[in-house]
Protein backbone atom coordinates (compact mmCIF):
# COMPACT_ATOMS: atom_id res chain seq x y z
CA UNK A 1 0.00 0.00 0.00
CA UNK A 2 0.93 3.30 -0.79
CA UNK A 3 2.42 5.70 2.10
CA UNK A 4 -0.33 8.42 0.28
CA UNK A 5 -3.07 5.58 0.69
CA UNK A 6 -2.13 5.02 4.56
CA UNK A 7 -1.90 8.46 5.10
CA UNK A 8 -5.23 9.40 3.99
CA UNK A 9 -6.98 6.16 5.58
CA UNK A 10 -5.42 7.18 8.70
CA UNK A 11 -7.44 11.29 8.00
CA UNK A 12 -10.55 9.68 7.42
CA UNK A 13 -10.36 7.20 10.96
CA UNK A 14 -9.45 10.17 12.40
CA UNK A 15 -12.03 12.09 10.68
CA UNK A 16 -14.90 9.66 11.93
CA UNK A 17 -13.35 9.06 15.00
CA UNK A 18 -13.06 13.21 15.77
CA UNK A 19 -15.08 15.02 13.67
CA UNK A 20 -18.29 12.39 13.37
CA UNK A 21 -17.56 11.56 17.19
CA UNK A 22 -18.74 7.80 16.64
CA UNK A 23 -17.78 5.28 19.30
CA UNK A 24 -15.35 2.81 18.11
CA UNK A 25 -13.05 0.43 19.38
CA UNK A 26 -9.55 0.83 19.33
CA UNK A 27 -7.43 -2.53 18.31
CA UNK A 28 -4.22 -0.73 18.17
CA UNK A 29 -2.28 -0.43 14.82
CA UNK A 30 -4.42 2.01 13.37
CA UNK A 31 -7.37 -1.13 13.66
CA UNK A 32 -10.45 1.27 14.91
CA UNK A 33 -13.61 -0.71 14.89
CA UNK A 34 -16.33 1.83 14.93
CA UNK A 35 -20.03 0.86 16.24
CA UNK A 36 -22.99 1.88 15.04
CA UNK A 37 -26.50 2.07 17.07
CA UNK A 38 -27.65 0.66 13.96
CA UNK A 39 -28.23 0.58 9.94
CA UNK A 40 -29.93 0.36 7.02
CA UNK A 41 -29.18 -1.41 3.96
CA UNK A 42 -30.64 0.99 0.73
CA UNK A 43 -31.04 -1.23 -2.47
CA UNK A 44 -32.60 1.33 -4.87
CA UNK A 45 -33.56 0.66 -8.62
CA UNK A 46 -31.26 1.99 -11.23
CA UNK A 47 -30.04 1.73 -14.71
CA UNK A 48 -25.99 1.17 -13.30
CA UNK A 49 -24.40 -0.52 -10.41
CA UNK A 50 -22.43 1.94 -7.86
CA UNK A 51 -22.08 2.13 -4.49
CA UNK A 52 -22.08 5.52 -1.72
CA UNK A 53 -22.03 5.91 2.19
CA UNK A 54 -24.89 7.45 3.93
CA UNK A 55 -25.62 8.51 7.18
CA UNK A 56 -28.80 9.90 8.60
CA UNK A 57 -30.12 11.99 11.77
CA UNK A 58 -33.31 12.98 13.52
CA UNK A 59 -32.98 16.50 12.97
CA UNK A 60 -30.67 17.61 9.71
CA UNK A 61 -30.20 21.32 10.33
CA UNK A 62 -28.71 20.68 14.14
CA UNK A 63 -26.56 17.83 12.67
CA UNK A 64 -24.93 20.23 9.86
CA UNK A 65 -24.47 22.91 12.51
CA UNK A 66 -22.98 20.25 14.88
CA UNK A 67 -20.53 18.95 12.40
CA UNK A 68 -19.80 22.69 11.16
CA UNK A 69 -18.15 23.82 14.48
CA UNK A 70 -16.41 20.43 14.51
CA UNK A 71 -14.68 21.43 10.96
CA UNK A 72 -17.08 19.06 8.76
CA UNK A 73 -17.05 20.70 4.86
CA UNK A 74 -20.15 20.31 3.44
CA UNK A 75 -20.87 20.74 -0.07
CA UNK A 76 -24.46 20.90 -0.61
CA UNK A 77 -27.04 23.06 0.59
CA UNK A 78 -29.91 20.79 2.31
CA UNK A 79 -32.52 19.77 -0.26
CA UNK A 80 -36.15 18.25 0.28
CA UNK A 81 -36.21 14.94 -1.42
CA UNK A 82 -39.75 13.06 -1.58
CA UNK A 83 -38.34 10.58 0.84
CA UNK A 84 -35.84 13.39 3.26
CA UNK A 85 -33.90 16.10 3.63
CA UNK A 86 -30.78 15.31 1.78
CA UNK A 87 -27.13 16.97 2.46
CA UNK A 88 -23.62 16.02 1.23
CA UNK A 89 -20.50 16.60 3.44
CA UNK A 90 -16.41 15.09 2.27
CA UNK A 91 -14.21 13.22 4.00
CA UNK A 92 -10.32 12.87 3.79
CA UNK A 93 -9.71 11.49 0.39
CA UNK A 94 -12.27 13.76 -1.07
CA UNK A 95 -15.23 11.01 -0.45
CA UNK A 96 -18.27 12.96 -0.77
CA UNK A 97 -21.31 11.49 1.87
CA UNK A 98 -24.75 11.87 2.31
CA UNK A 99 -26.56 13.09 5.37
CA UNK A 100 -30.37 12.82 5.43
CA UNK A 101 -32.90 13.15 7.42
CA UNK A 102 -35.70 10.78 6.61
CA UNK A 103 -39.35 11.38 6.13
CA UNK A 104 -40.23 7.94 6.58
CA UNK A 105 -40.53 6.37 10.02
CA UNK A 106 -37.89 3.70 10.74
CA UNK A 107 -39.53 0.28 11.61
CA UNK A 108 -36.87 -1.75 13.47
CA UNK A 109 -34.47 -1.15 15.92
CA UNK A 110 -30.89 -2.73 16.41
CA UNK A 111 -31.97 -4.70 19.86
CA UNK A 112 -35.08 -5.71 18.31
CA UNK A 113 -33.36 -7.59 15.78
CA UNK A 114 -31.01 -8.88 18.00
CA UNK A 115 -33.68 -10.31 19.87
CA UNK A 116 -35.05 -12.00 16.78
CA UNK A 117 -32.04 -13.59 15.35
CA UNK A 118 -30.82 -14.96 18.90
CA UNK A 119 -35.00 -16.49 18.51
CA UNK A 120 -34.24 -18.35 15.49
CA UNK A 121 -30.81 -19.45 16.40
CA UNK A 122 -32.62 -20.62 19.61
CA UNK A 123 -35.30 -22.37 17.76
CA UNK A 124 -32.92 -24.04 15.13
CA UNK A 125 -30.76 -25.34 18.00
CA UNK A 126 -33.93 -26.93 19.87
CA UNK A 127 -35.15 -28.43 16.48
CA UNK A 128 -31.67 -30.06 15.78
CA UNK A 129 -31.37 -31.97 19.06
CA UNK A 130 -34.40 -33.50 18.60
Amino acid sequence: MAYSTRLMLREVRAFIRDKLGLAHNDLREGWLIFDFPEADLGVHPSDKAYHSISFYCDDIRKTVEELKSRGVEFSSDISDESWGFLTHFRMPGNLEVELYQPKYQKRVSRKASKTRARAKSSSRKGKAKR
